[in-house]
């Protein structure tokens, strides 16, 4: 049966309270705080993080396909699924597919994930949705979206939870949007858009599968909606009969936001995780219509959903103490640029090094077995030459060897961690920064993870590399 056989989850490190939103603009606060992405965060690599927190349960190996979901790809016109797939270090044999403009693009991605491995066509696909979307400085958006990845792996073998039931709704109307030439999400009239939209719209696809399937509302465990906002979340619960307190999945408005095209995987992960054998949870999803799943949970469930960590990543964040701050690392306030003397970037470079500074992959030496970082052809020990195979450090972790504080880098958050690390892979050597750490916390044989994040812009294209970061909760 073809079901979910895992699910990672990525939720930034920094967090900002909605009172110092509503206290810049001298408006209501809607209480709680929503999850921001760090200034060298996107959406490719919050998809890159939580891609790699499948692999503890997963093969990378057995991927055939890869689907990228978010309304907020950095590209326009290059395929985002393929930097993803390149960073978590996929094969190269598989299909990668960008699916974008919707909110509902990661239900989109499963509903295609699903019929592809049911027809054959492939036995495990990867579905990432990802988005760090940005309200109107002083709107009710600007409190309500929050920035965060989960990854889906769907595929026949072992699931966690089988998809018993799919169906898809479309509903064209103009509610929410935002074109080429818009940095920030519109929309209609408030009170329109959920009446019409997302109510009349979810209402009647779960009435249609209710009636088809002979089903009622206390058939299912686990209640996981698509939530706008809290109070439009709940009202559509209570509207159709199921119990709010004991059914309905937290939508984690007051705590992430709305993580568009990701919500719905971050919510199934939460529900996976206060799941038992044999629960039935029913996922919706909404955007331009809705998308509706049956899924009952296996035994799987037992060995898998404590690696899961939504409740550790949510209590190990750091709140950033100004609403400045958020501005610039959404560019939407512009800082001091970089100093004049910057290092260019060049497309034919990245692409000759791509397997180090992509894949992250070191080299070891077949006769003396040392690791070095980056990929040598000759040996830094013995030196012997082409006689070393590439190995991956990216899913190693690591110790502080040395560091330096810069407080010159022209960035959004000084100062910039320069970090030496030892790999736990040979003790490779890596050189790079240190990311979602405040300095003080910072100290020789720290441990640390990599983590993949954008380093620049430059001609006209974005440049991707490694940082570390501290080992929080155990992630």
């Amino acid at each position: 049966m073809v079901g979910i056989t895992s699910i990672g989850i990525h939720i930034p490190f920094y967090m900002l309270a909605r009172e110092l939103i509503s206290k810049a603009w001298g408006s209501r606060s809607i209480g709680g705080q929503k999850s921001i992405a760090n200034y060298d965060e996107d959406s490719i690599t919050m998809a890159v993080e939580a891609a790699n927190g499948c692999w503890d349960s997963q093969d990378r190996q057995e991927i055939d396909s890869i689907f990228f979901c978010s309304t907020t790809s950095p590209y326009k016109e290059k395929q985002c699924s393929a930097i993803v797939a390149t960073a978590t270090d996929l094969k190269r044999d598989i299909l990668a597919c960008d699916l974008a403009n919707s909110i509902r693009a990661g239900s989109l991605g499963l509903r295609l994930a699903m019929d592809s491995v049911k027809s054959g066509s492939a036995r495990n696909v990867m579905v990432v949705g990802s988005d760090c979307r940005i309200g109107y400085p002083q709107s009710e958006d600007e409190q309500l979206f929050g920035d965060g990845a989960a990854a889906v792996v769907v595929g026949e073998k072992d699931p966690i939870a089988i998809i018993e039931y799919c169906d898809s709704l479309t509903n064209e109307m103009t509610d929410i949007w935002r074109t080429e030439k818009d940095q920030f999400v519109r929309s209609w009239e408030n009170r329109w858009v959920l009446t019409h939209g997302y109510t009349r719209t979810m209402s009647e696809i779960i009435s249609r599968m209710m009636t088809e399937k002979n089903l009622k509302p206390d058939s299912f465990s686990k209640v996981v909606l698509y939530a706008p906002d809290q109070r439009s979340h709940r009202g559509l619960a209570q509207s159709l009969g199921f119990n709010v307190k004991e059914q309905l999945q937290d939508p984690f408005v007051s705590s992430i936001g709305n993580a568009g095209a990701a919500s719905i995987f971050l919510m199934l992960a939460a529900a996976f995780e206060g799941s038992k054998p044999g629960d039935k949870i029913l996922l919706v999803s909404y955007g331009d219509g809705a998308d509706v799943f049956i899924l009952k949970v296996t035994e799987k469930i037992k060995e898998f959903k404590y690696k899961i960590g939504l409740g550790a990543k949510l209590s190990n964040r750091k709140a950033i103490m100004s609403y400045e701050k958020y501005l610039a690392f959404r560019n939407i306030l512009e800082t001091v640029p970089e100093a004049p003397f910057a290092i260019d970037s060049a497309a034919t470079v990245l692409w000759r090094d791509k397997s180090w500074v992509m894949n992250l992959h070191g080299s070891r030496c077949k006769k003396c077995g040392l690791v070095s970082f980056p990929v040598q052809r000759v040996c830094l020990a013995c030196q012997s030459k082409d006689d070393l195979e590439e190995v991956r450090l990216s899913d190693k972790k690591g110790k502080v060897f040395t560091y330096s504080l810069d407080y010159l880098a022209g960035t959004p958050a000084p100062p910039v961690v320069q970090t030496v690390l030892e790999s736990s892979e040979g003790a490779a050597r890596i050189y790079c920064m240190m990311t979602d750490v405040e300095p003080k916390e910072v100290k020789v044989d720290m441990e640390v993870k990599m983590t993949f994040r954008r380093i620049r812009e430059a001609r006209g294209f974005y440049n991707y590399f490694w940082k570390c970061r501290p080992l929080r909760g155990g992630f």
